[in-house]
């Protein structure tokens, strides 16, 4: 009779952590909610200047409900992918505070079981897909869920090809995009990983901080793509884009004037154990590193580009 009456005590705790969990959540977005009206009260009209968290890691919720508010928007739709469970996000809020519906995608099936067996799922239209994704697949994929055409945001965080992937979207024109920077690679360079189909940030080097692409990078792309650089995040790690056509008078940013050098200790060791190494110690275990610059095409060590 033990082992039954174990299995309901056990059953019994883990109800009391969904409640428990379930009210936290709430709670973190009635905060949320009151941060934004005190925001409004006090009249900001930079977008950095209304960084919030609810679910996104750092200040991306509040700069996103600033920039839901001028730009027009269509049908209310944003994809995002690299959410792993979808916990922290940076579309979370959206899909409870404003009713978007979404699609969220990640490479891992434990993940997107997780998201899919949260009652966020049936309580919002959210979409959730394992999928690694790639710039060959992207479109594909894109266009299978139906989220190909219409779309007001998309945000991009694959800790990794995240420039060749954004550079492949042809199937929608989102009116928003956020994408996460290497603060690493400098405010200047132009510069991206080489592209791999297979990338993994933890495995390319072993301090895990040889990934993504520069501001500057980003910056290029979206001039190119038609895309205005209005802000990036205080913490030194996102980047935010509004399609020209709607940007009206939002700021008008260049790559330095957003960049900031990240304070992230995330350098590993060889054997994954965080060394909580300043920023710039970490650079310099990368400079021997290859980076394609965007503009050029030429190959380079990251050294000789960041001098």
């Amino acid at each position: 009779m033990r082992v039954p009456s174990f299995l309901q005590h056990a059953q019994r705790l883990l109800g009391r952590l969904g409640s428990i969990e379930d009210r936290l959540d709430r709670v973190q977005r009635a905060v949320a909610r009151v941060e934004l009206h005190l925001q409004d009260l006090r009249g900001l009209t930079d977008p950095v200047d209304r960084e919030m968290q609810a679910y996104s890691q750092w200040g991306e919720d509040g700069i996103l409900q600033a920039l839901v508010r001028r730009v027009p928007l269509g049908r209310k739709r944003f994809v995002e992918f690299g959410v792993e469970d979808y916990r922290e996000s940076n579309t979370r809020f959206l899909l409870q505070h404003d009713n978007w519906s979404g699609l969220v995608m990640d490479g891992s099936a434990s993940n997107v079981e997780r998201i899919v067996s949260d009652a966020i799922s049936w309580r919002q239209d959210l979409s959730a897909r394992c999928a690694f994704i790639t710039r060959e697949n992207i479109d594909g994929l894109l266009t299978e869920a139906g989220y190909d055409g219409d779309l007001d945001l998309l945000s991009i965080d694959v800790d990794g090809n995240d420039y060749w992937i954004w550079e492949a979207v042809t199937v929608a024109a989102p009116r928003i995009v956020v994408v996460e920077y290497n603060s690493a690679f400098g405010p200047k360079a132009t510069c991206s990983i080489p592209y791999r189909a297979d990338f993994q940030r933890t495995s390319a080097h072993s301090s895990n901080l040889y990934f993504g692409a520069s501001v500057a990078a980003f910056e290029h792309l979206a001039t190119k793509r038609g895309y205005r650089l209005v802000c990036g995040n205080r913490a030194g790690n996102n980047l935010f884009f509004v399609r020209e056509d709607l940007a009206g008078d939002l700021p008008r940013r260049r790559a330095a004037d957003v960049w900031v050098a990240s304070r992230f200790r995330e350098m590993r060791d060889e054997r994954g154990a965080l060394l909580y190494t300043r920023a710039e110690e970490g650079r310099r275990a990368i400079e021997g590193q290859r980076v394609v610059d965007v503009v050029t095409g030429e190959s380079h060590a990251l050294g000789e580009i960041l001098e």
